[in-house]
Parts: structure tokens; sequence; C-alpha cells
């Protein structure tokens, strides 16, 4: 019961529950997820920490990068079981057209540039 508690927890915080979202469409690493939420790095981590720590998501290297991914198909299925009682889902929709033109290279790219 306590893990169920923990994810409902997880899901209870909008960012949280729009990084969820955004990994049902496909996995993503921390500057896509960035780009996309708009908020600080610290926070992002805090909030990563608290939706693995409810077993919502995994974490897997991949070169330079470690890229975020739903635990599970039931995971997802789940979500996709909450997202059909949204009336409005403007920013879901928003969130998901904005992935499709990111990726990591840009990201990194950009992060580059915003160094010099």
């Amino acid at each position: 019961m306590d893990m169920m508690i923990n994810r409902l927890k997880a899901l209870s915080d909008t960012n949280r529950f729009r990084i969820l979202m955004m990994l049902t469409e496909r996995d993503l690493c921390v500057c896509e997820i960035l780009e996309v939420l708009d908020i600080a790095g610290g926070t992002l981590s805090n909030h990563l920490k608290i939706l693995k720590n409810a077993d919502l998501i995994d974490q897997n290297k991949e070169g330079r990068w470690i890229l975020y991914a739903l635990k599970d198909e039931a995971t997802r299925e789940f979500l996709r079981s909450l997202e059909k009682d949204i009336i409005d889902r403007t920013i879901l929709e928003h969130d998901r057209k904005f992935i499709t033109g990111i990726d990591r290279l840009s990201c990194s790219k950009s992060a580059k540039m915003n160094q010099v």
C-alpha cells in the first residue's frame, strides 16, 4: 500500500505529471525535459528523483546522455487511462508537439552556446 501512496503523491504535481505524459511518447534526456518545462535543473532533478523513488521511471545511460523512461508497459497503460479523463489536454498536446521538434543533440548544442 505504501508504494501506491507514493505513486499517487508523485502524480499529484503538475510538472511530474507532464514529465510522465511526455515519457509515454518516448524516452527523454534531462536537456529535452528542461526545454519543455522551462524549470531549473535542480528542480527537475528533484522531480525525477521522486518519480524514480515511486518506481514510475527508470534511467539508462546511452553514450553521454542519461535517458529517462517509464518503468514498464503497465505504467504506460495506467497513465494513458488517466489521460482519457483529462478534459483540457492543451498543455499535454503542446508538450508532445514540442518534444517532436527537439532532440538531445540540439539541446546539447544550445546548452554549449549558452555557456559562451
